[in-house]
């Protein structure tokens, strides 16, 4: 059975000029189509066909020896010499898209293999996606309820635990750099990136530590949760200037229903109007701003990686990069603040060293201080070991989503926190009475999410 290799044009026919022969070259398997060279490894690759009947010669068309002949059906003779214009394609063709081939029995066969990959890439990616949100809320549950636990034995020494936490962050984060490093993960090409977007991750996130103290130690535990709630208004806006984004109607008003969700959720138990109303206006203007600084922070992190996706060969910047030079700068402003952040504990400066020391004496529960820390180490080291893993599967799924997607997997977690809180759960006695709102708000919370998530379908326009 012969072959045949065939170069389509534009126009009815394909002439002469446009006729090469079959390469010697290696073929390719059938229906094999690699990607570019320089593609985004944590995104899907965008595939762009061009119609066959553009005046770009780039589509390829060549039948495999023993296969049967290209746009006709049979196989020697004069019939099935190269050259020839054949009027219809009746047996399977190798079509070379670029530099790719695959297999087909048709021009329409292209369209329909591409389109299949290119559908099960978006379905593998939304699968991804919501594995990613699912871990990301599982571990913010973790994060909030182990966090109360952690303050049972070192409820004295809140600040001693927010430090532990910050230098537990740098070793682990720099361990883990060194060995994806060494394994060809990290390259120097991601290490070489520039330093100042990593300068204002910290300085954003020290920023939201020191507000965010000031105002809790005079806010009530009530009202922090619905203030928190700006926090996704702030990524919106924030994504929109800065990176252009535009949201449909039907996301905004999931966000919105979000908010309400959890709002209700929190404050039906309580009365944070009144708390808010005693605090003042100047604290709870500053927890605003304190959740401003870390929105701002998560979308300078996605710009980060936005900006690595075009620049870097790699396709993008490994995340323990972003995690690690950005803790690192972090603990260089909280020292600079430490003289602030410590007299917001309760800590005179000049005392700080003792406080850390009793501290670690309560944390390693030995000597006398260890009357009244039942529970350490194990709670506190569980608590930093969770939050780390929370804190890297945030950043991950706001590296393959958005800073938004984060955001909303996050405020999830609060209202299943809340039922947590119920249960009888050790170091804690008496369980918490559950809210009276609480189905009516998570009910509209996640009725929020799904109409966020929703899609209108588009019926395709007729041939």
């Amino acid at each position: 059975m012969s072959s045949c290799y065939r170069r389509l044009a534009a126009g009815a026919g394909a002439g002469a000029k446009n006729l090469s022969a079959p390469s010697t070259s290696r073929r390719r398997h059938p229906m094999e189509a690699p990607w570019p060279r320089h593609h985004r490894t944590d995104r899907w690759p965008r595939i762009a066909l061009r119609s066959a009947y553009r005046p770009d010669p780039w589509l390829a068309v060549a039948a495999a020896p023993g296969e049967g002949s290209c746009d006709g059906g049979g196989g020697g003779g004069g019939d099935g010499g190269i050259g020839k214009e054949r009027p219809r394609a009746v047996g399977p063709c190798r079509y070379a898209v670029g530099d790719s081939e695959g297999g087909g029995s048709g021009g329409g066969v292209v369209d329909r293999a591409v389109g299949s990959w290119w559908a099960w890439g978006v379905e593998r990616r939304k699968a991804e996606v919501a594995a990613a949100a699912a871990a990301t809320v599982l571990l913010g549950v973790g994060n909030r309820v182990l966090y109360k636990l952690a303050l049972v034995p070192l409820k004295h020494y809140p600040f001693f635990l927010a430090q532990l936490a910050t230098v537990g962050y740098i070793v682990v984060y720099f361990s883990i750099l060194y060995l994806r490093y060494h394994a060809g993960i990290v390259t120097d090409e991601m290490l070489s990136t520039p330093k100042a977007p990593y300068v204002a991750v910290g300085f954003l996130e020290a920023l939201a530590a020191a507000t965010g103290m000031a105002a809790g130690a005079i806010l009530s535990g009530a009202s922090i949760p619905i203030l928190s709630q700006t926090f996704l208004v702030w990524q919106i806006l924030l994504s929109t200037i800065f990176l252009g984004r535009r949201y449909k109607a039907n996301q905004l008003f999931g966000c919105f229903l979000v908010v309400v969700g959890v709002i209700i959720t929190v404050a039906s138990g309580s009365s944070p109007g009144h708390s808010l109303k005693e605090a003042g206006i100047f604290w709870s203007l500053l927890m605003i701003a304190s959740f401003l600084f870390q929105a701002a922070d998560t979308v300078l992190k996605e710009i980060i990686f936005l900006d690595a996706a075009r620049n870097l060969e790699g396709g993008s910047v490994d995340l323990f990069v972003v995690n690690s030079y950005g803790s690192a700068f972090q603990a260089l402003f909280i020292c600079l603040l430490l003289p602030f952040l410590s007299k917001l504990w309760g800590v005179p400066f000049s005392q700080l060293p003792t406080y850390l020391r009793d501290g670690t004496a309560c944390f390693l529960n030995i000597g006398q201080l260890s009357s009244g820390c039942d529970g350490a180490p194990l709670l506190p080291l569980l608590f930093v070991v969770v939050n780390m893993g929370f804190n890297i599967s945030l950043l991950h799924l706001l590296k393959i989503s958005s800073a938004l997607v984060s955001s909303l997997a996050s405020t999830f977690s609060v209202p299943i926190s809340v039922y947590i809180f119920t249960l009888p759960l050790p170091y804690l006695g008496v369980a918490s009475s559950l809210p009276p709102g609480f189905v009516a708000g998570a009910i509209i919370l996640v009725l929020g999410l799904l109409i966020y998530t929703w899609t209108p379908s588009t019926t395709p326009a007729s041939p």
